[in-house]
């Protein structure tokens, strides 16, 4: 990195912005400053007021924090971007919208006669768990909502997909239909449920009118400007090619061409088969690395198992429940360790998504195979989720070099789910986050939106507290303090990118990407965190980006 103007010996620069009168969060190292001054997109100087008064000129813009806390920009280090961006556009079936099945099914129908017949209707986000019905819809209830509309309904994992008829009959699925490898047909009595899991939704999936380029650029620049008003300036998009394919690369080149590409993505490339975008970009030179500090090219990305509370993660001991089921195993040990080895030998990243203990042994051994063929000391790949790691899981992932990359939030979302599907003695430990911390293993966090909503409180509050939305608290052991939350937020979602020399820390010569806050969350409660806190102003590369209104 260069030497920054502040400490080069040359003459100081006016600063373009300097932030003063609050806590400065840089980091875990850094601690808190006074002052903070920005200088062409980068972080000039950082310390005590009267040090960084200095760099004020006529043009420098002031900022007073006012006592409120400003942060280096936050990292969502696991969503997916244009997902979240197409989805604002469904009907919200979370349960804050949609909190009963009666209440659910009449937004389904409204939409419908919104649309006119025929026309899909896709909904997103509803918890059959938090339904007051308990269970998930079924596909005669869709089809009295909606009865001239194909209708999917998805869950918040995003693993499992409620249909109607007129949608089971689009993609092609009867009751005589051959349930795929990595995949669920329910059926009850003879008959269909309506229910999808995993790899069985793809010929419902692919009946549904493919969203064009200019449709994936606008979800691109909505759901950014959406996380610029969080506080989030960089995050991860984990399954590139999902809804466009191999266009989603052109795409997203070209809103960045077009200013239209609001924060900074890692690209993360589907890699399963007969989905892969690996040969393609491989052929054009898109490999780990490629690119720079907006737009670069992260990891490829294996689906092994689903989701806890879907009860299609792969676990290596069953679910409650009389059905005895372990999940969903989506490929072989050979497929696995095949596929790794392919990726790892073109230079990719791995940021595979396992959750279940089953899906995390299979990963970690075929990452063990791949670094021991062909040692790379610093490749870092990542387990997407992590959520049932266990302490053997744990030492070899430190031996390797193999990092987890979970998502907090769904203690927060999901933590009451799992303790109904998997009881209190592997509830409980779900996503054990001080332990990854005490062990160096850097987890960052992040949303896994649309799966959860990307405000980073509910996130911030999990990590404080242990706690789900109920109350209920998940092993209070893996709490950790607030500095710890901001450095899983900001450093460790860097290091995840191996971008921790360019971002995730407000030091000199760095990217001055900035989050300011509603309150100083260093000396606010965990509820006020929760409850009351929002973003007030996001800075991206010097610019101001984002100002909520009075």
């Amino acid at each position: 990195m260069a030497p920054s103007p502040a400490n080069s010996g040359m003459a100081a620069p006016t600063a373009d912005i300097i932030l003063r009168n609050g806590p400065i969060w840089c980091g875990r190292a850094e601690g808190v400053v006074e002052a903070l001054a920005i200088w062409r997109g980068l972080v000039l100087a950082a310390g005590r007021d009267d040090e960084i008064a200095r760099f004020r000129g006529p043009a420098t813009r002031m900022i007073d924090l006012a006592g409120r806390l400003a942060t280096p920009g936050l990292n969502d280090s696991h969503l997916h971007l244009v997902s979240l961006g197409l989805v604002m556009d469904w009907v919200d079936a979370k349960p804050a919208a949609a909190p009963t099945l009666q209440s659910l099914l009449d937004a389904i129908s409204a939409r419908a006669k919104l649309l006119g017949p025929g026309k899909w209707v896709l909904a997103r986000g509803y918890d059959q768990t938090k339904l007051d019905v308990g269970r998930h819809p079924l596909r005669e209830e869709l089809d009295r909502a909606a009865p001239d509309n194909p209708v999917m309904l998805v869950r918040a994992c995003g693993h499992i997909s409620i249909c109607n008829s007129l949608a089971l009959k689009a993609g092609g699925i009867d009751e005589t239909t051959p349930t795929p490898p990595g995949g669920l047909i329910e059926q009850r009595d003879g008959r269909l449920t309506g229910l999808l899991a995993e790899n069985a939704r793809d010929p419902v999936r692919a009946a549904i009118p493919k969203a064009s380029e200019d449709e994936i650029v606008a979800c691109i620049e909505r759901a950014g400007k959406h996380l610029l008003s969080l506080g989030i300036t960089s995050c991860m998009d984990a399954a590139v090619g999902q809804i466009g394919g191999f266009g989603e690369i052109a795409a997203y080149q070209r809103a960045k061409r077009e200013g239209r590409l609001p924060v900074r993505v890692w690209l993360t490339i589907r890699g399963d088969e007969g989905h892969s975008l690996v040969p393609r970009c491989h052929e054009a030179g898109l490999v780990t690395g490629g690119g720079d500090d907006m737009l670069a090219i992260g990891a490829v990305k294996l689906f092994l198992d689903g989701s806890a509370g879907g009860r299609t993660a792969w676990m290596s001991e069953p679910y409650l429940g009389e059905d005895r089921t372990t999940g969903v195993q989506m490929m072989s040990d050979e497929e696995v360790r095949r596929l790794v080895m392919d990726a790892h030998v073109k230079g990719y990243r791995l940021a595979c998504h396992a959750i279940g203990d089953a899906a995390i042994e299979q990963l970690i051994t075929a990452y063990e195979l791949a670094l021991a063929a062909h040692p790379d000391p610093d490749r870092r790949h990542r387990i997407e989720h992590c959520g049932y790691s266990t302490p053997e899981h744990h030492r070899r992932m430190v031996a390797a070099g193999i990092y987890p990359c979970p998502q907090q939030v769904f203690v927060h979302d999901f933590g009451d789910a799992y303790l109904a599907v998997l009881g209190p003695e592997r509830g409980l430990r779900s996503y054990p986050f001080r332990t990854w911390m005490e062990l160096g293993l850097k987890p960052a966090t992040g949303s896994d939106a649309p799966v959860c909503d990307p405000d980073p409180f509910p996130n911030f509050h999990a990590m404080l507290t242990r706690k789900t939305w109920r109350g209920t608290v998940m092993d209070a052991n893996e709490a950790v303090s607030i500095e710890t939350a901001l450095q899983a937020y900001t450093e460790y979602g860097a290091f995840s990118q191996k971008m921790e020399a360019v971002k995730g820390k407000l030091a000199p010569g760095y990217l001055a990407d900035v989050a300011v806050f509603s309150r100083d969350l260093l000396g606010a409660a965990p509820r006020e965190i929760l409850e009351d806190t929002r973003c007030d102003l996001t800075i991206l590369g010097g610019r101001v980006v984002y100002e909520r209104s009075a």
